[in-house]
């Protein structure tokens, strides 16, 4: 069987890049059990309402959906379990003190393969004010307007 090479991305967590400002991000194993990799393999994740604490000196994933496995027995997982994430313990002390600041989270950006392990994209994040959503909408729209003259212009149109 040959082994997957690459980073392949199973879900991402849209909203998230929405509803924050994402101040820095790291890469993080996951301790899975059963046939959980076997559900990732098939897409069936859910990053909605998905987060991580750190406590003790560890840093858990919560309400990370991971759907049954369609062939499994008894030995299935909750699908909704506590999951412990891998860090260095230098990473987990840093991130432990500016989750520490006010208004910090640790919210999961994205899931995904790499080199066949399971890893997830983990974002330090501050919640976004509704103005700079709108901000955030304007600049899109206005980037996407450039975008549509230019291409027009390109094609003799406008």
């Amino acid at each position: 069987m040959t082994k997957d090479r690459g980073r392949k991305v199973i879900a991402t967590n849209r909203r998230a890049r929405h509803l924050y400002v994402v101040l820095d991000s790291l890469e993080a194993g996951v301790v899975l059990v059963g046939n959980e990799v076997k559900s990732l393999r098939l897409g069936r994740v859910s990053l909605v309402d998905a987060f991580a604490t750190i406590d003790d000196g560890e840093v858990w994933l919560h309400n990370l959906f991971i759907a049954e496995y369609a062939f499994g027995t008894w030995t299935n997982h909750a699908v909704r379990r506590k999951r412990k994430l891998l860090l260095h313990r230098a990473q987990i002390d840093k991130w432990s003190q500016r989750v520490a600041e006010a208004g910090l989270s640790l919210v999961p950006l994205s899931v995904y393969l790499n080199d066949g392990r399971v890893k997830v994209e983990l974002g330090l994040v501050r919640g976004k004010k509704t103005w700079d959503k709108r901000q955030a909408m304007a600049e899109r729209d206005a980037r996407r307007e450039i975008e549509r003259e230019f291409s027009h212009r390109v094609r003799g149109m406008g």
